[in-house]
């Protein structure tokens, strides 16, 4: 088996084209994927994670150009023709969106939306394909395959449209599945059940995963690594126990500070960030948080830092990294990771 990362993604840029202006939306994003490894990407929203995903599957809305590298399997996917590319879209790496009623034709039955990605991808005839089909809805949960295969989208709940989405997703049997914010548009009991079906499925498949949300807790027991965003950039990386039990910028902090912990009173207003991303037609030219960190020097208006080592597998973009606590901050323990 290849040593190498499932994906390596190098210097990636995406600009949009606007009527403001040019849109820096990812702007020299490096990271990495090993094989059978999810990785969690996190970031309010406008930080650049759902742009970043779309570079990568070929999704990106007219006026718009990436550069830089992306390497799947050895190859670069930004260098493949638009036919070698559909070659890879859809069959070794599938996506899963945010809107379970998106990507699923309302006018189709289910049954055929499941089967033509395979019938065409992977050559299988009518019957095998149905019976994948039947398979691939029990897998994901939905009760009754059979009878759901009969199915319009509008007749199923939100949380089924969306396992039906996975099961698409999955029909190609891909190496790498991107979920994309995938439980925003549900209440918060199939949201759990969403999230730990990826993360079972994920296992049980042996392939690798990009779960993307804004929410930390999200990621914290789903994934292996994560990646924190911030206005195109990264700006924290590591496993995932060594970012949320140690976080080294004060925007993962944060991130921290603003999502609720196990014991959180009811009534008890959240801690927000202050202030608002940075517009992107005009980026500052030095760290891209300084406006709104609390512990900004002269130096970060115009030091523009990039990942560096603060430990054996995490990294940081700050000129001033906050200082490892001596208790783990987790999203239970109830304290202030950002020490006030």
């Amino acid at each position: 088996m290849s040593t190498q990362p499932l994906l390596r993604v190098r210097h990636l840029r995406t600009h949009i084209g606007t009527p403001r202006g040019t849109v820096r939306a990812v702007d020299g994003v490096s990271l990495e994927v090993e094989r059978d490894q999810a990785l969690g990407v996190v970031g309010e929203s406008g930080s650049g994670k759902s742009v970043m995903a779309r570079a990568l599957m070929g999704l990106l809305p007219p006026r718009s150009a990436s550069s830089g590298e992306v390497f799947f399997q050895g190859r670069d996917l930004l260098s493949l023709s638009r036919k070698e590319q559909s070659e890879v879209w859809g069959k070794q790496i599938a996506m899963v969106f945010q809107d379970p009623g998106r990507p699923l034709n309302p006018v189709v039955r289910v049954e055929r939306q499941l089967t033509e990605g395979m019938r065409r991808q992977l050559g299988v005839g009518r019957s095998e394909a149905r019976g994948r089909a039947v398979g691939l809805l029990r897998e994901v949960g939905v009760p009754d395959p059979e009878r759901r295969l009969r199915n319009y989208p509008h007749e199923l709940s939100g949380g089924m449209r969306q396992r039906v989405v996975i099961a698409i997703a999955l029909a190609c049997e891909p190496d790498l599945l991107i979920a994309d914010e995938p439980t925003t548009a549900l209440d918060v009991t199939v949201q759990r059940q969403i999230l730990d079906l990826l993360r079972r499925v994920q296992r049980e498949r042996s392939m690798s995963l990009i779960l993307i949300s804004h929410d930390l807790a999200v990621v914290a027991g789903r994934t292996d690594r994560v990646a924190v965003m911030y206005a195109g950039r990264l700006a924290e990386t590591g496993s995932t126990r060594e970012v949320f039990d140690a976080p080294r910028h004060r925007y993962t902090r944060a991130l921290l500070a603003a999502t609720p912990a196990l014991d959180h009173k009811r009534h008890t207003p959240l801690r927000l960030i202050p202030g608002s991303l940075p517009d992107p037609t005009e980026l500052p030219e030095g760290c891209r948080f300084a406006a709104r960190c609390a512990h900004a020097a002269e130096e970060c208006l115009d030091l523009d830092p990039y990942l560096a080592p603060v430990g054996a597998d995490h990294h940081v973009a700050c000129a001033n990294p906050a200082a490892a606590p001596t208790a783990p901050t987790t999203l239970a323990s109830g304290g202030d990771p950002l020490g006030r």
